[in-house]
Parts: C-alpha cells; structure tokens; sequence
C-alpha cells in the first residue's frame, strides 16, 4: 500500500483525536482545538495504536524473553534493572481512552459494529497493560475521573478483559448497525467475522494463562481455540505503510534498517540463536534464515555461521556490524515497510491447542495440534515444503510430545509478539539453557524478573494508589496468575 494524501488526510485527522493529558485521558478543553473525533477517525487511530503498542511492549518484554539482547554491555532492560517505561504506559492509555470514547460514541449512533470492535481492542490493549505492569488504573481512570485514580487488581482486569470480549462479539452479531466500519479499520477493513474470531483467540490466550492455577479449564480454551483462526490466513495483524519519518512504516523493518545504519538495535539474544542453529537442542531449525543473517566478516573466526549476543554482556570488542545475528533487512519480519505486524496467530491457536489438549488428557489432539503450530509457522515464513518435512522427521522434534516441547516450538513462532512474556512466566522461564543475564540486577537475587516498575509519571503523581506488591523488590511482584 502507497503513502497516498489519503493516508496524509487521515494523520490530520488523527491528529484531532483526544490524546492522554500525561498517562490518563485528561481533557482540558480549548475553544481554539476542537477535541470531537468523528468515530471513522478513532478506528483509525486505535487500529493504528494498537498494532504499534505491540510493538512498544514487544521492544521491552522480548529482552527479558531473551529474544532480543542489547549490543551494550549491562544495557538496563537487558538486565532487569527498575526502568520506567513511561512512554508505553502512556501510549496504552491514549488508546484506550480512544477506545472507550470510540465504544460511547458507537452507543450513541446505534453502530454496534464499531462498538463490538472498540471493546475487543480494549481487551486487547488491558492484556498489554497488565502483562507489563499487574495491577492498574482502569475502572477509573479513563474520563478523569480521578486525578489520583485507584487501581484494579490484575485478576479483576482480566474478568474485565474476557466479558469485553463477549460483549464484543454480541455486538458483531447484530443484525445491522447504523455506521459500518470499512478502509478505517487498519486491520481488518470491518470485516465482522474476522473480528469475531480475533475476539476468540483473545480469550483462549487469556484463559489459557491460567494454566498455573487451579482454576484452569482446558475444555474452555479449547472451545475458544475451536471458534478462533482456521489459517493463518485469518491472523490479527496489521499491514503498515511507505513513508520514512511519518511513522507509517512497519516498526520491526525500521528497527532493522535503522540498525544496519548504525543506529544500534534488534540484536537478537544468544539464547534464541542457539535455539535455532543446533547448539542447544542438536536441531537446525530452517526458520533461522529467515529472521537472521549469518558472520558476514570475512576475517572473523565465526564467519558464516549465526553468532547472537549474551544478555548483558553486550558486544565486547566486536564491530557495530557484520559479525553479530540481529533482526536482519530482508528477512521475513523486516522485509518492507508496508509488511504486516502480527499481534495473534493461528500457529499460536495451535499452541494453546496443544498445551490445553494435553492438559485435559486428549494427548492425540495434543500431538495434531502441536504438529500444526509448527507447520503453520513455517509455512507463513515461506521456509520450503521439503525443509518443514525433513524438520518434522526428526525424532527429537515430532515425538514424546510434552509440554517442554510445546513451549519450545512456541518460542520460536511468537518471536516479536509480547504475548512471550507471559509464555515465559507460566513457564518459569524453564526454556532449555535459559540463563540470567550477565551483570544481571543484583537487588533481585538472582530471580527473574516477573513485573516491571511503575513509571516515574505514575510514582511523582499518584503514589498514594499504587499497590505494595508484597514483596521486597517491585520487579518480583506478579500478576495473579503467575503463582510461584
């Protein structure tokens, strides 16, 4: 898709969208900057955010996935230190204060289709923000109706989060709405069925990070998976656009071509290349070459193989480029501006698939679907029909399927989608060799971390709400489904 003046036309418009006043939805009116969007423009906008807050949470949680590492030595997300994210945190919030007034005005038009997608993207948006931080403002904080809002524990965010996404899906089923989303949907052009099934992918995710307590139902998630994306195909993603500067263009192909200019960033970690190439598991995993290039100096001692780079450890005396694996141009996740951004998949249905299968005792459903996450994954890089079979083959791969190896497999096909994060806490980080990070925050005696920080905005301004997370470091609080 072209950067056209349509697209201009409609950063204009955006730009008359309410934005967040600091984190939350302050609206301080000026008779001078009308502060009424048109519903068409806060589709347009929360499509939008929403594919780029991917993005923004991605950035962070993928250094604590061990995805990405940072080419700096004890670089601070990289080794757990206390940062504020108070970019993301206020970027989460002007989308969902969007959306809530997207929702509001779609009542007012009897437009339930706008509606219906309005409360699965606020769902959406919720699982970023509590991923990252636990508990939060939300049941109070997006019309300023506090200036100091309370917060809602994590555990009633997500009863929140799965009844939005029932309703969601309601509303899509009406019979007729008086607007109908269309072009200003970024992400599926108003197609109802696609956003009915993204809203029961959603819930699978969603109940399937129960999977520690005892609450967990495996026959839930698996009605959900059944009623979620058929093919990739059908995956919730966005496609981005041409314009260098504008912001338009996929943020993973600006991160990789901004790192081959120098400007330093998606090293990929040792621990997700080593996954790849054969040195942990014995396997070379074809999708490696389409995500990473090999040493291409030829004077390096390595040349031609794939080299990541040690958490924290940084880059020691090896040059800026050419010797080290990073997010490369050209690859399937970098390849062009105007490529797509995925937030959930079908090759992820198939995951949550197989783990909620084998959880409920169906290890025959379990094995089929776990054979499918991985085929699905591949087929969607474009890695050769012969390489996924020779792959499947291998005895290591395709048998006494367990739960290790489901988790596994799904490292790799969630690599760039935040969703990782909460794979890995469920998980308790149990990836085989996962190591922590060197010069790692010594203030966490050696755990991982499992929330982060509050931001400062949030600390100088409305630290009388924020909750004490029981513990002595607020790195080691956790989501309540993340029970040690």
């Amino acid at each position: 898709m072209k950067f056209t003046m349509k697209y201009a036309l409609v950063l204009v418009m955006m730009s008359f969208v309410v934005f967040s006043c600091d984190d939350y939805l302050d609206i301080n009116e000026n008779p001078n900057f009308p502060t009424d969007a048109p519903i068409e423009g806060l589709m347009t906008r929360t499509t939008l955010e929403s594919a780029r807050n991917t993005n923004r949470v991605a950035s962070s949680v993928s250094l604590f996935t061990q995805h990405f590492a940072s080419p700096n030595a004890a670089a601070s997300s990289d080794t757990h230190q206390p940062v504020s994210y108070g970019g993301t945190w206020s970027s989460l919030y002007s989308v969902l204060g969007d959306l809530a007034e997207m929702d509001i005005k779609a009542d007012r038009l009897d437009a339930p289709y706008y509606g219906g997608i309005s409360k699965i993207l606020t769902a959406y948006n919720l699982g970023l923000l509590t991923s990252m931080f636990g508990d939060a403002p939300y049941s109070e904080a997006l019309f300023a109706q506090s200036l100091n809002p309370p917060y809602d524990s994590s555990e009633d965010i997500y009863e929140a989060m799965l009844d939005l996404l029932d309703q969601g899906i309601l509303d899509l089923q009406q019979p007729s709405s008086a607007v109908i989303p269309g072009a200003d949907d970024y992400i599926f052009g108003g197609d109802r069925a696609s956003w009915i099934r993204t809203a029961y992918a959603l819930r699978a995710r969603y109940l399937n990070h129960y999977s520690k307590l005892n609450s967990y139902n495996p026959t839930a998630v698996l009605t959900a998976v059944d009623n979620a994306f058929e093919n990739s195909s059908q995956d919730f993603q966005m496609n981005f656009f041409e314009g260098q500067g504008t912001g338009a263009e996929n943020p993973w192909y600006r991160l990789a071509v901004n790192n081959a200019g120098l400007l330093l960033g998606g090293w990929l970690s040792d621990q997700f290349v080593d996954h790849l190439n054969g040195n942990t598991y014995g396997i070379v995993d074809p999708r490696i070459e389409f995500i990473t290039d090999t040493v291409s100096v030829a004077s390096h001692p390595r040349v031609g193989e794939y080299v990541g780079t040690r958490n924290g450890a940084g880059r020691g005396s090896d040059p800026e480029a050419g010797v080290r694996a990073v997010l490369a141009v050209g690859s399937w996740y970098a390849n062009a501006p105007t490529d797509p951004l995925q937030m959930a998949t079908y090759a992820e249905m198939k995951f949550i698939e197989a783990e909620a299968a084998l959880a409920a005792g169906q290890t025959g459903r379990a094995a089929t679907a776990y054979e499918a996450g991985i085929r699905a994954h591949m087929e969607k890089l474009g890695v050769d029909p012969a390489d996924i079979d020779a792959y499947w083959a291998n005895p290591e791969v395709s048998t006494n399927i367990d739960l290790d190896k489901i988790m596994k497999e799904k490292y790799v096909a969630m690599f760039l989608i935040p969703e990782v994060w909460n794979d890995a806490r469920r998980y308790d980080y149990g990836y085989e060799g996962f190591e922590l990070p060197v010069n790692h925050n010594p203030d966490l005696n050696g755990q991982f971390i499992r929330l982060v920080r509050y931001p400062d905005s949030e600390q100088q301004r409305n630290a009388a709400q924020i909750p004490d997370r029981g513990v002595a470091n607020p790195l080691l609080g956790r989501i309540f489904w993340d029970t040690p």
